[in-house]
């Protein structure tokens, strides 16, 4: 339960994943694709978006919720909007091409709104966020999810963990990111504590009778987790059960026409639209620095994740030993082999 973690180097990780799902059928590209994706959020310190994503994925593989040979497709264009298909396949794949569409329709129109339908978890939403604002472009994304979370109030899962995501660009290529859900804590940052037999903080979760709880047991029991900041995060959840989830055809979480997957919108705008992107970029450096100089312990959104990033990238991904443990075992189930590294090596 304590084991340390292994520390692996992002290329092998990389490899590793890969290689298990190409395993599962997924084709090589998808398979890089996703296998990217879910080390990126590793190296940017998001575990619970990263490899141990792999289990559920492979899982859902072989329930049939996932077609690991579907391609994303544009299903429909008018004026700045276009509509893609995830075809049920990865939703990373069905993302990279919506930031794609938005970003072009961006280019055309000033603003590009994309909605992704039939589309799988597609992973952290600040990645395509991120990807979108160093294109010199300010970029929202926000997605629904399926029902894990009370309403305020309540104790009934009706609402996904239902994350969004901004990113503004920063002078050399940074950006302002800021990707949180709606939930007091997502699911997979619960799990991460469940596997390390740790508590979840007061104020996550209520049990299956409505009761609060720090168990996170008690959520994979039929709990249910509680919105971040009371009536305010239950307000946003609200707002994006409507946007994400009905302008997809996903439906809502909580409805009997909710169809299991991932209903996600993304839209771009073009600042040049509005005034110079140089001058743009240059006054969002300028309150940046302004807020780094507040106070010792100022950061701005996006800077933890870029420090970690490049810890990680010199020093290796910390994997919690579960997670290795549970990767090694799904590995054997697909025939993959995988490698004994020891605890810190």
């Amino acid at each position: 339960m304590n084991a340390s973690p292994r520390i692996i180097t992002a290329d092998l990780l990389r490899d590793l994943a890969t290689g298990l799902l190409t395993a599962a059928k997924v084709p090589s590209d998808t398979a890089t694709i996703v296998a990217g994706s879910l080390v990126e959020a590793d190296l940017a310190g998001h575990g619970s978006h990263g490899v141990r994503r792999l289990v559920p994925y492979l899982d859902r593989i072989e329930a049939g919720e996932i077609v690991p040979g579907a391609r994303p497709e544009v299903v429909a264009r008018r004026g700045a909007t276009t509509v893609v298909s995830g075809r049920r396949g990865f939703g990373q794949a069905a993302a990279r091409l919506a930031a794609e569409e938005a970003a072009g329709l961006a280019a055309a129109h000033g603003v590009g709104v994309v909605a992704i339908r039939e589309c799988n978890h597609v992973g952290r939403l600040g990645e395509y966020a991120e990807t979108l604002a160093r294109r010199g472009l300010i970029a929202q994304v926000v997605g629904n999810a399926d029902p894990t979370v009370a309403p305020y109030g309540g104790h009934r899962r009706m609402l996904g963990t239902n994350p969004m995501a901004w990113a503004v660009p920063r002078a050399g290529g940074a950006a302002v990111v800021m990707d949180w859900a709606t939930a007091a804590m997502a699911e997979g940052k619960l799990g991460l504590l469940r596997a390390a037999g740790a508590p979840a903080p007061d104020g996550v979760l209520v049990d299956p009778g409505g009761r609060p709880s720090t168990d996170p047991d008690d959520f994979y029991r039929g709990g249910a987790l509680l919105p971040f900041g009371g009536h305010k995060g239950y307000g946003l959840s609200v707002l994006i059960e409507l946007v994400g989830g009905l302008l997809t055809g996903t439906g809502t979480a909580g409805s009997p026409e909710y169809d299991g997957t991932f209903g996600t919108v993304i839209t771009a705008v073009d600042i040049g639209a509005f005034v110079p992107l140089t001058e743009y970029v240059a006054q969002v450096e300028a309150f940046c620095l302004a807020l780094r100089g507040s106070g010792p312990g100022v950061l701005v959104p996006g800077e933890p994740e870029a420090e970690t990033r490049a810890a990680r990238l010199a020093e290796g991904v910390p994997v919690p030993a579960p997670v290795w443990a549970e990767l090694a075992v799904l590995a054997s189930r697909v025939g993959v082999p995988w490698p004994d590294t020891p605890p810190g090596g």
